[in-house]
């Protein structure tokens, strides 16, 4: 019993000082990398494009990849996305590493010597720095490809903000055109950028990190009359105005006060004259949950409420849900419990916080759904500036310091896994 002991002892100190070894050399590389990844943030920002238009972009990631020298290059999946495999020096499972690649439709402010060269399109949700950090890790891994078990599958996705009217594309896509096939990842990780965690820190929570993000429309329809006879009518301005205050208590009175929910209705419309009551008004609005059991209920409910209250004036209401919703954004327990502690050796454990749930989403909850997933804060905040830019804002900037500490993270992360779990 005791050489049992002293056996297995042995060997948490091999893999103790195995992966300290690791750590160390993937920062070196890292560090070696950073002037090279400023660079090519800057590129990649000065260059933004808009969902579904990732031209110039795709093809930079691409020509970047083949220097790099992966084995397999699909371009063109969901139009403009790109699936690349580095297969190891050994045998093993794979993993995969997500990045999303479309700018927003915002003139940037920020008075800096790469700031977008295209009128009206910005990376003003730092997916430029997403996708330098996955290029980055690309490269770490290259270089390590030889003591690689197994293969690593690079997801360089488009649309995530959303494709135009019309289109299709983002996560659900490329999922469907075979992103997570041949080979199947055993696990996917990614990352965001967040101006509220100063640059060097990374953010997680385990559970329910984004929200869920569903859009809807409602349709009130009334009768058109003069306005100087309403009984002969039938106003869409007052039942859709107590249809957006009846909505409300879906919040404050029909569900658990402890479960996050925000229901918002961003947008009402209708009329065009000030001595005419409508025929119609429409409204729209988003609903967000950290719970798909909530998120039903909050759906059931606002179709339950809009149709009684058009009932009670005697219009009528139609509803309808766009299709382009986001599941919640989360990361399951267990996986969690593994790589936070690799987190805590890569970068310190006083760099690895703990952060809360927030109400944004993303289509990264997609891949989540189809495997396991882990998505994590990556700091860009700068902590010599007392005010930072927000997130989807033309203020918004990033401290390039973040990109060391995710190519860092994201290099452990992927070997790791692939050393203690995908087999």
């Amino acid at each position: 019993m005791k050489l049992l002991i002293c056996f297995l002892a042995a060997a948490m100190l091999s893999s103790a000082a195995d992966a300290g070894s690791r750590q160390l050399r993937v920062a070196r590389a890292a560090e070696a990398l950073e002037n090279s990844l400023i660079e090519q943030r800057r590129d990649l920002h000065m260059h933004p494009e808009l969902s579904n238009r990732e031209v110039r972009t795709a093809r930079v990631i691409a020509d970047k990849l083949k220097k790099l020298g992966f084995d397999d290059i699909r371009t063109g999946v969901s139009q403009h996305g790109i699936v690349a495999l580095l297969k190891g020096g050994k045998p093993g499972g794979v993993v995969a590493v997500r990045a999303d690649m479309d700018a927003l439709p915002i003139q940037e402010t920020a008075d800096v010597p790469f700031r977008s060269r295209t009128p009206g399109v910005m990376h003003a949700c730092g997916h430029d720095i997403h996708m330098t950090v996955a290029l980055g890790t690309a490269e770490v891994l290259s270089r390590m490809r030889p003591e690689i078990p197994g293969s690593v599958k690079f997801i360089f996705q488009p649309a995530e903000e959303g494709a135009p009217e019309g289109e299709e594309s983002g996560a659900a896509r490329m999922i469907a055109e075979g992103a997570l096939d041949n080979p199947r990842p055993a696990a996917i990780f990614g990352l965001h950028t967040n101006p509220e965690l100063p640059a060097g820190k990374v953010g997680w929570i385990a559970g329910g990190m984004l929200a869920s993000s569903d859009t809807f429309q409602i349709k009130i329809l009334g009768k058109r009359v003069h306005a100087a006879w309403p009984h002969q009518g039938i106003d869409p301005v007052v039942v859709a105005a107590e249809c957006i205050l009846a909505l409300q208590t879906i919040r404050s009175r029909r569900m658990d006060p402890v479960e996050p929910l925000v229901l918002t209705v961003g947008s009402i419309q209708g009329g065009n004259r000030s001595n005419i009551i409508a025929d119609e008004v429409v409204m729209q609005g988003t609903l967000r949950t950290h719970s798909e059991q909530i998120r039903e209920c909050a759906i059931s409910l606002v179709k339950e409420i809009v149709a009684g209250v058009a009932a009670s004036h005697g219009a009528r209401a139609e509803i309808r849900w766009s299709p382009r919703s986001n599941p919640v954004t989360f990361n399951p327990p267990e996986l969690t419990e593994r790589v936070v502690p690799l987190l805590a050796g890569a970068l310190g454990k006083e760099n690895v916080v703990r952060t809360p749930p927030v109400m944004g989403a993303e289509d990264f909850a997609y891949f989540q759904k189809a495997l396991p997933g882990f998505y994590f804060w990556l700091g860009v905040g700068d902590p010599a500036k007392n005010t930072r830019g927000a997130l989807h804002t033309a203020e918004f900037e990033a401290h390039e310091g973040s990109l060391v500490t995710g190519v860092k993270a994201m290099a452990n992360l992927v070997l790791d896994y692939l050393e203690r779990y995908a087999r």
